[in-house]
């Protein structure tokens, strides 16, 4: 008779746990079963020893939920300790980046900024690399052949400019002081349309390309700013990089930084890097990209948790961004920002992994595919 009603109660702890795990389960089984389970649970509450049960079932999940949903992100996230954002001179340039601006020497540079973490392969055939504390203070610099900075990006409050613009300086605000943008881009023979959406502004300045991204969620206040030398621009003869390894890699590697950027601007938690996931990712690209689509469901009527765990990737939670035929991991993080749906990923505080994997079409189109998760 105990080993029954020691049944019975595990089967009630079992059942009142349920907003644990009903919701990700839910997504593949079909939990229709429950409803007898609910009609039963009812039957039974007349008997007084049930009902203390009971009364100690719910006691007990509510305990152990906070504590699990605390545990399960203390454990897959990470907030770093906060490091002071560097003091803004005046600069002489139109634009200055960390106080670096462009044709400064590397060593002047990464007095300022450090060493850098990583560098990535961009799409004007230099490198990107990557400065930042935890993605704290995050800059992007790149450098010509004698060590001098020709391309600087940043998604933080970390610009200083000769015409009073900063990070908290609205699209009107940018057009009065940098006048009308460009409509189009040169490149060889061709020359592209830019559909800015709004959502950025590109001016040529003297020998500068500068590129303001704005927030379109934030009252279009701007979110990053790209700064590009002429030579370095004008050397680009295409608007899409040649497709290589190298450039696959760095275009993954750099909307991984990008979202990790984002993300402790607000206070998040960082995400950490998941190389099985990537590989999903990366399949998705492919197929997308080969087969000339662009769905979150692929042709075989696969969502992304069933590609997820086709893989054996273990999870509780979940989502995908998809971005395809932006000029690079910068636009496309910018664009994603600018999509609620999108954004939400990005900034989702459960979140504790991600993986990015890129592939290119046969225009050299970069379709890009991120999986968050938590596990």
């Amino acid at each position: 008779m105990r080993k029954i009603f020691g049944v019975i109660v595990l089967l009630i702890v079992v059942f009142f746990a349920r907003p644990l795990w009903e919701e990700p389960v839910g997504k593949y089984i079909d939990l229709g079963f429950l409803d007898s389970i609910d009609q039963a649970i009812e039957q039974v509450k007349s008997d007084s020893e049930v009902t203390e049960a009971l009364d100690g079932a719910r006691a007990f999940t509510d305990r152990i939920g906070s504590q699990l949903q605390g545990w399960i992100l203390e454990t897959s996230t990470e907030m770093p300790e906060a490091v002071d954002k560097p003091d803004l001179s005046e600069t002489d340039s139109l634009f200055a980046v960390h106080n670096v601006t462009l044709g400064m020497s590397k060593e002047e540079a990464q007095q300022k900024v450090g060493l850098p973490l990583r560098l990535m392969q961009n799409e004007y055939g230099t490198d990107w690399h990557s400065y930042h504390q935890d993605y704290q203070n995050y800059v992007l610099l790149s450098y010509n052949q004698d060590g001098q900075v020709n391309g600087m990006f940043t998604n933080q409050d970390l610009i200083s400019s000769t015409e009073g613009l900063t990070m908290a300086s609205t699209q009107s605000e940018v057009r009065d002081a940098l006048g009308t943008p460009l409509k189009h881009l040169q490149k060889g023979n061709i020359q592209y349309i830019l559909d800015t959406r709004d959502e950025y502004d590109m001016y040529k300045i003297d020998d500068v390309y500068v590129t303001v991204f704005y927030d379109v969620h934030e009252e279009k206040t701007v979110t990053a700013l790209q700064v590009i030398h002429s030579e370095l621009e004008e050397k680009r003869d295409k608007i899409y990089a040649e497709a290589s390894e190298d450039l696959q890699e760095s275009y993954e590697f750099l909307l991984f930084e990008l979202t990790n950027a984002a993300r402790i601007q607000r206070e998040l938690p960082l995400l950490k890097w998941d190389e099985a996931t990537r590989d999903t990712a990366r399949k998705h690209s492919r197929d997308m990209a080969d087969n000339q689509y662009f769905s979150h469901t692929n042709l075989d009527g696969q969502s992304p948790f069933d590609r997820m765990n086709e893989d054996g990737i273990s999870f509780f939670l979940a989502g995908e961004n998809l971005a395809y035929g932006q000029y690079s991991s910068i636009f496309a993080h910018e664009g994603l920002m600018n999509s609620m749906g999108h954004r939400e990923n990005i900034v989702k505080p459960d979140f504790g992994y991600l993986g990015v994997g890129t592939a290119f079409n046969k225009d050299n189109q970069p379709y890009f595919t991120a999986k968050f998760f938590n596990r």
